[in-house]
């Protein structure tokens, strides 16, 4: 595991990010990928993710959020205060380290898809949200769907892989080292999800229920990624 670089002047180029608020290991996923920043429990700040430099792959493992019903519910953020988000964007976001107090490095801990919009991600290739409801939003007439996809693909990333619905933290875990593997075979970043969700129908008898698989969808560049 390799510290962040503290020069802001020419950061260097990171391989990959894995940044998780569960304090389980993260080694099947981000020993695949190596080298790699790995970020958990109370080190996967808000602060944490503002200052990563754009790494080829950030792989984000906690939970997102969602609010439908402005009329009743509210979230405070960093960005407005004490309001009731009104927003598109500011209704949709990630819970990171630090949530609950509101005190997350010097932030918030409440990554909103506003503020993911202003991430630094050119140069990005993938970001894997692999927590539930990632893929969720807005559909605005005209516009389409306002969310964590459109967020992060205004930060610059090529493409996304979300969810649409609360998943299981064991299949999911499958699912996504199956993923990185056939990437790593030099896959391209759509098809290879495809596969993988094909080949559990036929051959994971324990994860062949929709449920289990069909939640992540791609979006976004499809060809494999530059070779590490």
């Amino acid at each position: 595991m390799r510290p962040l670089s503290q020069n802001t002047s020419s950061p260097p180029r990171l391989e990959t990010v894995y940044l998780a608020t569960p304090t389980g290991s993260p080694a099947a996923i981000a020993l695949l990928l190596q080298p790699a920043v790995i970020l958990t429990g109370a080190q996967a700040t808000e602060t944490a993710l503002k200052q990563i430099p754009a790494p080829r792959i950030l792989h984000i493992a906690t939970h997102g959020f969602f609010l439908e019903d402005v009329a009743t519910r509210a979230i405070q953020t960093s960005v407005n205060g004490d309001g009731i988000a009104t927003h598109p964007l500011l209704r949709s976001g990630l819970a990171l380290a630090g949530f609950n107090p509101r005190e997350s490095g010097s932030d918030d801990g409440v990554l909103t898809a506003l503020e993911a919009g202003g991430l630094n991600l050119q140069g990005t290739q993938l970001v894997v949200l692999s927590a539930c409801e990632t893929g969720v939003g807005d559909v605005v007439t005209g516009e389409g769907v306002y969310g964590l996809r459109r967020a992060f693909t205004l930060a610059g990333t090529e493409s996304q892989v979300t969810s649409l619905w609360q998943v299981d933290d064991l299949a999911t875990k499958d699912l996504m080292v199956d993923y990185y593997q056939r990437l790593l075979n030099r896959e391209g970043r759509s098809e290879a999800l495809r596969q993988v969700q094909l080949a559990w129908i036929q051959s994971r008898e324990e994860w062949q229920h929709p449920y289990y698989w069909a939640a992540f969808v791609f979006s976004g560049q499809w060809q494999p990624l530059d070779p590490f």
